[in-house]
């Protein structure tokens, strides 16, 4: 061997694992700690020197990590399992929240529409007043040339529409009472009372279908389609509270897994530092074991903010306050990963599928609305002929006037012919009369005051009842309105757009079938996939087990290396991670296969109530 010069220390052949014995390693920097490894030193003549020896203290092993997640009190725990996951969600998630008052708000809708039937009770009390001049004798001015009129109506009436036939009544029940001033009028005041109903019927547009019936219908169906969205969106979050429940699992199995793997390193760090403190190791291996206890405890955080994502996410789905003190609270899932090894039936998958779809049930609703549509713009293209019929009956009835000189037989005609024109007629009569050989004529006599009104219109309110009741006086009235309009461009064109829609519908409806059905075939594909793979997974789990035994003995007998066994716990927590995963992505499929086939209701016991239109 070469001679070095004197001072100079020359390492001895390398026997470190992996590199060649002809070549030497690079000198390591001197220990922090003030310790020297045993080293062999040659002398100028080329001959081994004593060695000397240094006491290596061993370093304590290094804590642990905290694994405080930030916005998470220590020890509040609760534990949750899946179906109170979903009960939780299903009573507090904003988005099933919305979609209940989706529905709300289109019971309320169509309540409003059916409110068109509703009877509707008018009553319009009125008081007039009218002072008229007079250009008339006859028109019955005092002498102020003016006719003085007071009125005061109540005309209560009840209109209703009816739901069937397109057609409505009104019954109407007119009061007045008038006082005047007219010197004609022989009873003041004067009660008038008029009793009846009016009814009008289509008979061909808005016969079968009119406005408002047509948004009633169509609206019926929107309730069922809100009803149908709202199982969607149930559907939808209870499958993502599945999925975000089997996360949190995988993430709390992962971070355990995590600590148990840094525990082995922590165990191999205790063991290290005891070799090398004994001289039966290189000081070279702590930073072998440094470095993979480095990487366990960064491998170990990251799986700790997975669990907090995962938290969060379940979270935001059972939650409804954003301030709620639950989020402050360590959620613990306790149900853990179910497996069937049973294949999925993939037609009975695409049958299910067909039959319990809310959106299929969502076009199929849509269908019936055009199909509403196109009933009704067709009625439009008909001509309007309606039947009226009216029937009333009225009642009059007065205080009789009563003048000076009453029962006192006075003539009927005044005597003054320049004033009076009923006098200057007669005085005419009587000068043509005697030429043709006739008597003059006398005026005519009355008594004022007594029978020159008819017995039964004399009295109140209550004769004008009487009277109105009796029958004696009525009016019945029928006629037809008849409407044909020359062009009706609006109904033709709105009859024509349905039928385009219509047409749109049944092509949106093939394409939603299509995406169910490759929906359908992924999600079972998903499911047989994660079967296999949970199978692979644990095959792989029992084969890293034995692996990691057997090189745990081996190692243990100086036959292996620090490398070749952090090798083989590795490949253990990743065997274990990928059976777990494999485990939660099979349920998670599932749910998936559950959604797709919208069996989720039914697989979690959940019943949504139909609202009655």
């Amino acid at each position: 061997s070469p001679v070095a010069p004197p001072g100079t220390r020359v390492a001895p052949p390398s026997t470190t694992p992996g590199l060649p014995a002809t070549q030497t390693p690079a000198t390591p920097a001197p220990a922090t700690d003030s310790t020297t490894p045993l080293t062999p030193t040659l002398t100028v003549e080329g001959q081994l020197a004593e060695p000397t020896f240094t006491a290596i203290k061993p370093r304590p092993v290094p804590p642990m990590p905290s694994l405080v997640r930030l916005g998470v009190q220590s020890g509040d725990n609760r534990p949750l399992t899946l179906n109170e996951a979903i009960r939780r969600a299903l009573e507090n998630n904003n988005d099933i929240e919305i979609a209940r008052n989706d529905v709300r708000l289109a019971e309320s809708l169509l309540r409003s529409f059916e409110g068109a039937y509703d009877p509707v009770f008018q009553f319009t009390p009125q008081i007039s007043n009218s002072v008229s001049p007079q250009q008339s004798s006859l028109g019955g001015a005092s002498s102020s040339g003016t006719v003085t009129t007071t009125d005061f109506t109540v005309s209560p009436s009840i209109v209703r529409r009816f739901n069937t036939g397109g057609g409505n009544y009104e019954f109407f029940f007119n009061n007045n009472r008038r006082t005047t001033s007219s010197t004609f009028n022989t009873i003041n005041p004067v009660f008038s009372s008029s009793l009846g109903t009016t009814f009008t019927q289509p008979l061909f547009r808005d016969r079968s279908i009119d406005l408002t019936r047509r948004n009633i219908r169509i609206q019926r169906k929107r309730l069922e389609q809100s009803d149908a969205d709202f199982r969607r969106r149930t559907i939808d979050v209870i499958s993502q509270v599945q999925r975000a429940y089997w996360d949190l699992v995988f993430a709390i199995r992962d971070e355990q897994n995590q600590i148990a793997n840094l525990n082995l390193a922590r165990e191999n760090f205790r063991r290290t530092e005891a070799s090398v403190a004994a001289g039966a190791s290189a000081p070279l291996e702590r930073a072998e074991i440094q470095t993979e206890l480095s990487n366990r405890e960064s491998a170990l955080l990251l799986a700790s903010q997975g669990v907090s994502l995962a938290e969060n996410s379940l979270k935001s789905l059972i939650l409804r306050d954003p301030l709620s003190p639950d989020w402050s609270a360590a959620l613990l899932p306790t149900d853990q990963p179910t497996f069937d090894s049973t294949p999925v039936n993939l037609p009975d998958a695409l049958s299910e599928a067909r039959t319990n779809r809310p959106e299929l049930r969502r076009l199929s609703l849509q269908q019936q609305v055009s199909d509403i549509d196109l009933q009704y713009f067709k009625n439009q293209t008909k001509p309007r002929v309606d039947l009226q019929a009216t029937f009333s009956t009225t009642g009059l009835a007065g205080t009789p006037i009563t003048r000076e000189g009453a029962n006192i037989p006075v003539p009927i005609i005044g005597t003054d012919t320049t004033t009076d024109a009923t006098a200057f007629l007669l005085d005419q009569i009587n000068q043509i009369r005697p030429r043709v050989g006739l008597p003059t004529i006398d005026p005519p006599l009355a008594t004022f005051g007594g029978s020159g009104v008819p017995g039964n219109l004399v009295g109140g309110y209550g004769r004008t009842l009487r009277n109105l009741f009796s029958l004696d006086t009525r009016n019945i009235v029928v006629g037809v309105t008849i409407q044909i309009p020359f062009r009706n461009r609006t109904a033709e064109a709105n009859l024509a757009s349905a039928n385009i829609e219509r047409d749109q519908l049944a092509a949106t409806t093939r394409l939603q079938e299509q995406f169910i059905e490759v929906e359908v075939r992924n999600a079972a594909q998903a499911v047989e996939t994660s079967r296999r793979r949970v199978l692979t997974a644990r095959e792989a789990r029992a084969n890293a087990e034995i692996q990691l035994a057997g090189e745990r003995r081996l190692f243990e007998v100086g036959r292996s290396t620090t490398f070749l066994l952090f090798q083989r716990e590795n490949a253990l927590v990743n065997a274990r991670n990928q059976e777990l995963r494999a485990e939660t992505d099979y349920n998670k499929a599932l749910a998936d296969l559950q959604r797709a086939t919208s069996t989720t209701l039914r697989a979690n016991n959940v019943i949504i109530e139909t609202p009655v239109p």
